[in-house]
């Protein structure tokens, strides 16, 4: 069923310091052809996430000495103190975004997507249980549970929700597959089983559709219907 972070996650990190220097960062980044890394305590904790973006915006804000530019329009205070602090900023932990936001390696990997969306982040450090880091989750890295191929979906498809979870004969349901596009075609028992067998489709990793073409032989959300007692009595006549 569905991937779990910890089984896409890159375990080999990048990291870097409350102390490492711009120069220090911006090696990391190139060197290692990544858009950002983690910054870490001496406990391995992180801290927060140090980016290109961080970096971009700090050679933007002007330069370390103090002597910046006079902008004619003022931002708003927060603002204002935000671009002066990064003007001055030359290490990780003067420049990184925290804190940060993280994931745990048994969190289902469609989740790590949508905090990804959600946050606006790139990557996300993954954690333990006393939250140290212990790898990465990339937009990339997640975006392997869609490469799967059509015949590796339809086969979990089978195997995991209708002759697995359903219960289901081989016979009963068709499943095609094209470009991670699910197609069911058949019959299964209950009304209730349709929407059932969909969601349960849906979870299968690589899976970014389903068309429904299922039927159904009984419905099971009517109530039953009532009969007429056969065997009522009927008065005497005097």
């Amino acid at each position: 069923m569905a991937r779990i972070v910890g089984e896409v996650m890159t375990r080999e990190v990048v990291e870097a310091h409350r102390e490492t220097s711009f120069k220090d960062i911006a090696r990391l980044l190139a060197e290692h052809r990544i858009s950002g890394l983690p910054v870490v305590d001496h406990d391995d904790k992180v801290l927060g996430v140090v980016s290109e973006t961080d970096l971009i915006r700090r050679q933007a804000a002007g330069p370390a000495d103090g002597k910046a530019r006079r902008l004619r329009i003022l931002p708003a205070p927060r603002r204002a103190r935000r671009a002066a602090a990064v003007a001055r900023a030359t290490t990780a932990g003067e420049m990184m975004s925290s804190p940060a936001v993280t994931v745990h390696p048994e969190q289902a990997v469609e989740v790590a997507a949508r905090i990804m969306e959600r946050h606006g982040v790139d990557r996300l450090p993954v954690v333990d249980e006393e939250d140290r880091l212990i790898g990465i989750a990339t937009r990339r890295d997640l975006l392997r549970v869609f490469l799967r191929s059509d015949e590796e979906i339809r086969q979990d498809v089978i195997d995991e929700v209708l002759t697995g979870t359903m219960c289901l004969p081989a016979y009963a349901v068709n499943v095609s597959v094209r470009d991670g596009m699910v197609t069911l075609d058949g019959q299964v028992e209950n009304r209730t089983d349709v929407p059932l067998v969909i969601r349960l489709t849906w979870r299968v990793d690589g899976v970014v559709g389903v068309v429904n073409g299922l039927t159904y032989r009984d419905d099971d959300t009517r109530p039953p219907e009532r009969h007429p007692s056969s065997g009522a009595s009927t008065a005497g006549r005097s």
